[in-house]
C-alpha cells in the first residue's frame, strides 16, 4: 500500500509515517517541501496519482474557515484518481468540526474519521513547551479535565484503520488517553517527572485570545481559536472512550509514562 501523509512534517503526520513505513507500507510525505501545498489546489494530483490511501490532517485545525472546502475538494480530487482509503484526523468533541467531517463522507471514497482528544505532546512541542520550560503554563481551560492522548496511539490507530480491510471503512473512531487530568493536573506529573516547580495559571478564553495576538498570531487565527477554546474547553469531553482499546487490542499509552520519557529527553530543560 502506498500512502499519501500530509502534514508528514508535523505532530501527527511524523509519527503516522513512521508507524506506516514499520507496518510495510510505501509512505510518500506531502507537505510543502515535497512539493504539495494545502493552500494551492495544484499540487495536490501529482501528489495524490498512483496511491492507495491518504492521511488528511488539515494544517490549521478541522474545524478552521475553509477547512470543510479543502478537505472535501481533496478528498473529491483523490477519489477520482482511484485513491480509496482517507482517514480524516478530526478534534473529539469539536463542533465546529463537523462540516470538515461531512465533506470527507461525501468524497465517495472509503472514509475513516479518527476524532483525538488533546495530544499529550502539545505540552512537548510547541509554544506550550515554550511556556513550560520557562516555568508557568498560561492557558484558558480551568479545572476541565481531558483524557490526554498520545500521539503515537493515535498514529497507531490510523495505520489500523488503513491496514484493516473493511473493518474501519465508513466508521469514526473516537481516541482518547486512560485517565482524565486536569490541565493542572498535567503540568503537576510533568513537574515531578523533571524534578522542576512549575505552575499552572488558569485564564478566561478572551483573555488568551488577547495573549495569542501578543504572540504574533493574525487576528481571524486569534479569534477562531478564542471562540473553539470557550467551546471545547467546557468539560463536554471530560469521559473516557475505548477506542485504542478496541481497535489496537492493548491500553493506551499513560500520560505519566509520556511526561516520563520527555523529561529523560531534556524536553523541558530551560
Amino acid at each position: 500500500m502506498t500512502l499519501v501523509v500530509t502534514g508528514a512534517t508535523g505532530r501527527t503526520g511524523s509519527r503516522v509515517a513512521r508507524a506506516a513505513g514499520a507496518a510495510g507500507m510505501t509512505v510518500r510525505a506531502a507537505s510543502r517541501a515535497t512539493g504539495f501545498d494545502w493552500a494551492d489546489r495544484s499540487t495536490w494530483a501529482d501528489t495524490l496519482r498512483g496511491a492507495d490511501a491518504a492521511y488528511l490532517a488539515h494544517p490549521a485545525d478541522v474545524g478552521a474557515p475553509g477547512a470543510a472546502e479543502a478537505v472535501g475538494e481533496l478528498a473529491g480530487t483523490a477519489a477520482g484518481l482511484g485513491v480509496r482509503r482517507l482517514v480524516l484526523l478530526s478534534a473529539r468533541g469539536e463542533d465546529q468540526a463537523l462540516p470538515t467531517e461531512e465533506a470527507l463522507r461525501a468524497s465517495g471514497a472509503d472514509w475513516t474519521v479518527v476524532r483525538a482528544a488533546w495530544f499529550a505532546q502539545n505540552f512537548a512541542e510547541g509554544p506550550l513547551a515554550a511556556e513550560l520550560r520557562a516555568g508557568e503554563l498560561v492557558f484558558p481551560a480551568g479545572e476541565v479535565a481531558e483524557p490526554f492522548v498520545d500521539v503515537r496511539d493515535v498514529a497507531d490507530v490510523v495505520v489500523a484503520a488503513l491496514t484493516g480491510g473493511e473493518r474501519y471503512a465508513r466508521r469514526t473512531l473516537s481516541v482518547t488517553g486512560p485517565r482524565l487530568l486536569t490541565w493542572g493536573g498535567a503540568v503537576a506529573e510533568i513537574a515531578a517527572a523533571t524534578g522542576r516547580p512549575l505552575a499552572y495559571r488558569a485564564v478566561p478564553a478572551r483573555d488568551y485570545g488577547e495573549a495569542l495576538l501578543g504572540f504574533g498570531v493574525p487576528p481571524d487565527e486569534a479569534g477562531f481559536l478564542t471562540g473553539l477554546f470557550e467551546t471545547l474547553l467546557d468539560g463536554r469531553n471530560a469521559h473516557l472512550e475505548d477506542g485504542v482499546r478496541r481497535v489496537l487490542a492493548r491500553e493506551p499509552r499513560d500520560f505519566a509514562d509520556f511526561a516520563r520519557e520527555a523529561a529523560e529527553a531534556g524536553t523541558w530543560e530551560e
